[in-house]
């Protein structure tokens, strides 16, 4: 069981909250912007993918310090995606948190299956079950690395 103490985090001003009324949209683009799987990301765009998602902000002293977001028919499938928590605040548990937190929300219990793409936080990952596709020869994907650059 993965665990992290959450009460030390709470107490030193740290939240994890589902309330997209708390998003700072200008911390999430300008992370996603300069990251590795979203590089030059506009923010239409962001601000869309957020209206359209479940998405989990992590936030300390009610400055947004990470991100999450979950697109799903709530039903059977979801995929996780932008998971950051920003690089000074790094090293405390909190993408541990920001997992335990996902994995738990009511709304993706008894999902079928859900997925992620990552280059570098497999470790991270493993620790919650993903794994490499069961059956890689199965999944297609239609993929337009710049499209969200026009």
């Amino acid at each position: 069981m993965i665990s992290v103490n959450t009460e030390t985090l709470l107490n030193e001003g740290f939240l994890i909250s589902t309330d997209k009324t708390k998003l700072d949209n200008e911390v999430i683009w300008q992370y996603l912007t300069r990251s590795y799987w979203f590089k030059g990301v506009k923010k239409p765009l962001i601000e869309k993918l957020i209206k359209k998602s479940l998405c989990f902000g992590v936030y300390h002293q009610n400055k947004q310090i990470g991100f999450a977001r979950i697109v799903s028919d709530f039903g059977t499938f979801a995929y996780l995606a932008d998971v950051f928590i920003l690089e000074e605040y790094r090293g405390r548990g909190l993408s541990k948190w920001l997992m335990i937190e996902i994995m738990n929300h009511p709304d993706l219990k008894g999902l079928r299956r859900i997925m992620l793409a990552t280059r570098d936080a497999h470790g991270l990952y493993a620790q919650f079950g993903f794994n490499k596709l069961e059956y890689p020869d199965r999944y297609m994907e239609v993929y337009y690395p710049d499209a969200h650059l026009k």
